[in-house]
């Protein structure tokens, strides 16, 4: 009995695990035959169509189209169903919490964008759910066929004390069992991820770190940290805080923000958004907002330009401190001011010039604000899978 249960779950795995790699090959490359997706998987033409049929019946993958009008018989054409699972993609950060509805494919159905005004958690976890319904609502998914959700937020989830850790920015958001209100507000199975580093896993996926094996993305706006990239894979250390760069020790920060630098971490006091702001203050302008320097600076203004200046020879020491321990082929930088680089970028060279020999290539983005997002929907739909075969 004991060997006849043992070939039986031996074959029942052998079948899922070639169910699953015609469905990548699927959605990799669209529709295709019977023989090609022999061809391109190795698998014998009888081994392909028990494993499609299995598909079929249990809606993964459906008939598309047939090819005729050339010898043999009518050519069948399959694809994997991509409505078969939906995924929950949010960023919840200080300014705007950005939800959005996709596919299996990790196409985006539908996004809402809110702006994040509440000032308690409980508040937050509310905001985020009414958003969330309303993209449901506009994807024209419903609720119950949402397979699970994938949050991005500042800040590390520690398990063992139920908290998120580093998240300053947000109100409230060290509380005990925020990710379990979470879960049960949005009634979903829930992931909670740095922000960054999903914003590294959507780079990766679709932007400038797409073929990369070696990159960072670091996120510089109202706070900073770092994703990290190793061997084509997220980095995130022992307890999940590797990147966070807002704790590196700078030389140039004085008493005015040591206290912020205990808990902000000296780089994120004095390079992100409210640095900016603070450095303008003190050479005598009145602007309120890092975008208001910047645009100050974009339309000549000299005081504003020599913020913006000092501003970038800060992220290229950074970035050369970041080299050094890591040597990334690219450094991708992103957020409110790591957008910029079109104003920063001569900075940001001379000061990695000064520092020695490493010379990484520095660029913007390609995702931009929506960077968090698209990486919660592609962890999301990776997650969705896994659960999929599970099950089957």
């Amino acid at each position: 009995m004991r060997n006849q249960a043992e070939q039986l779950g031996n074959s029942r795995l052998l079948r899922v695990m070639n169910e699953r790699l015609l469905l990548e090959r699927l959605r990799e490359t669209g529709a295709m035959s019977r023989v090609e997706l022999a061809r391109v998987t190795g698998l014998s033409k009888p081994t392909v169509s028990a494993a499609l049929s299995g598909l079929v019946d249990a809606g993964l993958a459906r008939l598309v189209g047939e090819l005729a009008g050339r010898p043999g018989p009518v050519t069948s054409l399959y694809d994997m169903n991509a409505a078969a699972a939906h995924v929950l993609g949010v960023d919840i950060g200080r300014e705007w919490i950005r939800v959005a509805v996709a596919d299996l494919r990790g196409r985006t159905l539908a996004r809402r964008d809110g702006a994040s005004s509440a000032q308690t958690a409980a508040a937050l976890v509310r905001r985020t759910r009414t958003l969330a319904h309303q993209a449901a609502n506009d994807a024209g998914v419903p609720w119950d066929a949402l397979t699970l959700a994938v949050i991005g937020s500042p800040g590390v989830f520690d398990t063992a004390s139920s908290r998120v850790e580093f998240a300053p920015n947000l109100p409230g958001w060290g509380e005990a069992g925020l990710v379990d209100r979470l879960r049960r507000s949005l009634g979903l199975e829930l992931a909670f991820e740095n922000d960054v580093n999903l914003a590294a896993v959507g780079e990766h996926a679709f932007g400038h770190g797409r073929g990369k094996s070696h990159f960072v993305l670091v996120s510089i706006g109202t706070g900073v940290g770092m994703g990290i990239v190793i061997q084509g894979q997220l980095y995130t250390g022992s307890r999940g805080a590797a990147g966070e760069i807002s704790y590196l020790p700078l030389t140039d920060f004085d008493a005015n923000v040591a206290a912020e630098a205990l808990t902000r971490g000296p780089t994120e006091a004095l390079v992100a958004a409210p640095g900016i702001v603070r450095a303008a203050h003190a050479a005598g302008l009145a602007l309120t907002t890092a975008k208001e320097v910047f645009a100050a600076a974009a339309e000549g203004d000299l005081t504003a330009l020599s913020v913006v200046e000092a501003e970038g020879r800060r992220i290229g020491g950074l970035v050369v401190a970041v080299a050094a321990v890591l040597d990334p082929e690219v450094v991708v930088l992103s957020g409110g001011v790591g957008h910029n680089v079109d104003m920063l970028e001569r900075a940001i060279s001379q000061r990695i010039a000064e520092l020695g020999p490493l010379r990484p290539k520095v660029i913007a983005s390609a995702l931009g604000e929506g960077g968090v997002v698209v990486g919660a929907i592609a962890r999301g739909v990776e997650r969705a899978w896994d659960m999929i075969f599970e099950r089957r």
